[in-house]
């Protein structure tokens, strides 16, 4: 690799790598340029789609740290490097799949961990990262909820103890 402009691929490929919070892999053979630019754009914007040689991309996630991916690099390869939500970018890549059975997923890493293509798929089918977020606030806010009736019923069955106690002794005090 001693020409220059394929070390600055290297370069560029290694920083995307670092940068990114995952990246998956496609085979993208028989997709039309039509199709690739309507694929980046389900991708969503915090994503980016690249085709890109499997020599270079394999040295270059190797210095980055990423060796799990070795094995995909083969055939037309394209890399989706995302820096935002995940989930929505596999949706994207799920969804076009569908519709185009060209693009097949290869895998992917998240965060550092290896996925297989049926674990991307996987990811797909979670709620997006807001909606998580809504639900676990809900459950906080549902438990303060329980626990504040549970401070307030307290007192309120101590106090109707208390009278059913007074009652009881009235009636057995009256009674002799």
């Amino acid at each position: 690799m001693a020409r220059p402009d394929k070390a600055a691929a290297v370069a560029e490929l290694t920083d995307q790598f670092r940068n990114s919070n995952a990246a998956m892999l496609t085979e993208y053979r028989g997709l039309t340029v039509a199709q690739l630019k309507t694929l980046r754009r389900s991708l969503g914007e915090n994503a980016q789609y690249a085709v890109v040689k499997n020599t270079l991309t394999k040295i270059a996630a190797n210095e980055a740290g990423i060796t799990t991916l070795d094995d995909l690099f083969n055939g037309p390869t394209a890399v989706a490097f995302i820096t935002g939500d995940p989930v929505e970018s596999a949706k994207g890549l799920r969804d076009f799949a569908k519709d185009n059975p060209n693009l097949v997923i290869k895998g992917g890493v998240l965060d550092g961990k290896a996925l297989s293509a049926d674990e991307i798929k996987k990811l797909a089918d979670l709620e997006s990262r807001e909606v998580l977020l809504a639900k676990l606030a809900g459950a906080f806010k549902g438990k303060q909820t329980q626990t504040a009736q549970l401070f307030k019923a307290l007192p309120s069955k101590l106090v109707r103890t208390v009278d059913a106690l007074r009652a009881k002794q009235d009636e057995q005090g009256g009674a002799e």
